[in-house]
This record gives C-alpha cells, structure tokens and sequence, in this order.
C-alpha cells in the first residue's frame, strides 16, 4: 500500500476513535443526568466546554502541524484524549465535567488540522473531495457504533465504565501512527518559511474574500451540524420518548444514512461537480434545513427518523466537498494554519449550538424552538456557500493559465 493511502486509512481510523469519545456523551447523557440530578442548560455547558477547547485549539494545532509536521500532531491528540475520556467517567460533579470536557477537546482539536494537511500534501485538488469523504466517513460511522455499544454498557453497566473503555482506543491509534508512518513523510512538501514571509502570508490570507465566506459558512454549518450530533440520542429520548434499547438502534439508523451522503458527495465532488463544489454544498444546507424542519413538525417516531436520516445524509455529505474547498483555497506553506482558522470558525458554531440548543429547550420545554435555530443557520450557511462558486471558478482559470 502506498504511502498516502496508508496515511488516509490511518486518518479515518484515528477519526473513527475521536467520534467514539466525543459522541459517546450524548449516548450516555440521559443517563448522566439521572445519576448527577443535571438538566438540559448543564448538559448544554458540559457539550459546550468541548466545543470552547476543541475550536481554542484549532489554529495552534494547524500552525504546530505546518511548523513541526502532521505526524507529530497525529501522535499526541490521542493519547492526551484518550486521558480526557478516562477522567470523564470518574467525574462527579457539573465543574469537572465542564474541566475535563473543555481539556478533552483542546487535546482532540491539536490534530484537526494536521488531517486536512495531510489530504492536502498527498491528493491533488480534483481527488480532495473523495479523498477527505474516505476520513470523514468515520464521523458517520462512529456515531453509528457507537450508539448500540454505549446502549449495551448502559444496560449492563453505568455510563462510567463507557469512558473508561474508550479510553483505550486513542492509544492503540496513537502507537500505529508513530510505528506505520516514516517520520517527516506525514507533511511531505512542508517547508521552512520565515518569520517574515510567514506574517506577509497570513497578512494576504486575512485579507481574502474567500477566507471569511468559508470562515461563516463553516461557522453556521456547525450550528445546525453539533445540535445535530449533540442532542439528537437525548431528543428522541426525551421528546419522542423512544426507551434506551430501542434508542441504540434507532439513534444509529440516521449515522448510517451519514455515511451513504459522505459516499456521494465526495464522489459528485470529485467527479461532474468538481468546478460547482460550492453550490453543491450550498444545496446540501438548504435541503438539510427542510429535513430538520419535517423533523421537529411530524406527528410520528418514524416520519421523524426518515427527517433525521434525510438531515444526516445531507449534514455529512456537504463534509466532504466542504473539505475539498479548505484545500482548493490554502496557501501551500499554510495548509494546516488555514484549515485551522476555518475550523476555529466551525467550532465557534459547535459551542454556540449546544448552549442555545440546551437553553431553548429548558425555557421552552421543547426541541422545537432549537429546531429552528439550527434551520436559520443551515441558510445563512448555504448561502455563504454559493457566494464561493465565482471565486473558485477564478481560481481555477488562474491555476491553468499558469500552467500554460
């Protein structure tokens, strides 16, 4: 096996881990909430602490990975997070969750980058979006296993033993990477650039349209996919009043229908839409937004597992031609620095969503009104998205009349 395709399995493993931690919590929240006497505002806070480190941690992460190599990033993130899983299991109160939480998403946003840089060092921009649907097929996929796994603990065990067992993963992912990858080969065309040069970069960088359209497309995107991810095992809990073992397996159907979008997608945007990737995502937020909509207004549990699983092939398919644009409009020698402030923009949206999400629903009562949040984001999102389809039409007439 080659060496980027290696690096690309090893990426969706490592992802496959990251989604087993980070969305165990939302399996295993009603049942925290039981133990600890929590309501959905604290629920809220302890997802949110995730989202303010993971997104503080997003463009150091990118910039350590352009300074000092992919790999280096790759290595690390899991065996810290792997420690942050353990501890949440032996939390007891709301103040170390919302500790532990916060580190364990500074410990996972130092490696998000580094996996767009490595996409980006190894696969061309026509091959991006397949490319980046391979990794990020793991975010569907890991809910997916997720879901039933934590079930299975929960009906024989507590939610602590969860944490305690997905701490083991991340350090058996981190010991393939540091054994499978050749030391620098992670971040093959990483250079050295000067101070100067670096800053006269990142001076053009802020200065693009192109940089802040991504940067609140990403931001909006987030809302409507972390209320997606976060609240949706405890929705049909508590408002669809779906009981634990059939919730394991219902919570996973949607996840799977993730997957199937990531497929297509990744493929249109590779493919016969490789020159219209921005639209294609644009059209994925306006149809995500009516799917979320039939979601919250159906009258029955299965009419409303058919809108989550439209909302989730649409959510996880714009991932991947999303992805594809990070790489089409970073600078060579800053890969890892741009996809970092993107995705600083992206998780500002993550930590928003379950806060106003958790709030909505203690005022209210209800999922309704966190429904619609997320839907006004998913079009404010979709529209930042087509406003890209002129510049990255410009770009690519630039990029062939000079290789001419």
């Amino acid at each position: 096996m080659s060496l980027r395709y290696r690096l690309l399995g090893l990426t969706w493993l490592l992802q496959f881990v990251n989604y087993l931690d980070r969305v165990s919590i939302s399996v295993t929240a009603p049942s925290m909430m039981k133990t600890l006497q929590l309501d959905a505002s604290q629920i809220g806070l302890i997802f949110g602490a995730f989202a303010v480190g993971y997104a503080l941690m997003q463009l150091p992460g990118g910039m350590l990975s352009d300074r000092f190599g992919a790999k280096t990033m790759l290595v690390g993130a899991p065996l810290l997070f792997s420690i942050f899983t353990g501890l949440t299991g032996l939390a007891s109160s709301v103040a170390v969750l919302i500790l532990v939480r916060f580190c364990f998403g500074l410990a996972e946003g130092s490696s998000n980058a580094a996996v767009y840089k490595v996409v980006s060092d190894n696969f061309s921009t026509k091959e991006a979006a397949r490319a980046h649907s391979v990794w990020l097929s793991a975010l569907a996929l890991g809910p997916a296993f997720v879901a039933p796994v934590v079930v299975m603990f929960l009906t024989y065990s507590t939610w602590r033993h969860v944490f305690y067992f997905f701490s083991i993963p991340g350090v058996i992912v981190s010991l393939m990477i540091l054994l499978m990858i050749p030391g620098r080969k992670a971040a093959v065309k990483t250079e050295r650039v000067e101070r100067a040069e670096r800053r006269k970069q990142w001076g053009e960088i802020l200065q693009q349209k192109t940089t802040w359209l991504l940067f609140v497309a990403y931001l909006t995107f987030n809302i409507g996919y972390w209320g997606f991810v976060g609240w949706m095992p405890t929705y049909l809990a508590l408002q669809r009043h779906i009981d634990l073992k059939t919730m394991g397996y219902a919570a996973s159907v949607p996840y799977l229908f993730g997957f199937l979008g990531l497929m297509v997608f990744g493929t249109l945007g590779s493919g016969v839409l490789h020159r219209r990737r921005p639209l294609l995502v644009a059209f994925g937020g306006l149809a995500s937004a009516c799917a979320l909509y039939l979601t919250f207004t159906c009258n029955d549990v299965m009419t409303c597992l058919v809108g989550l699983s439209a909302a989730a092939f649409l959510l996880y398919g714009m991932l991947s031609p999303y992805a594809s644009l990070v790489s089409h409009f970073s600078p060579e020698q800053a890969r890892g620095g741009f996809a970092g402030l993107i995705n600083t923009g992206g998780q500002i949206g993550g930590m928003a969503s379950p806060l106003v999400v958790g709030y909505i629903v203690k005022a209210s009562g209800s999922f309704n009104g966190g429904f619609l949040f997320m839907i006004v984001a998913m079009v404010i999102s979709a529209v930042s998205f087509a406003m890209l389809q002129p510049h990255i039409a410009r770009k690519s007439a630039l990029l062939v009349n000079a290789q001419a």
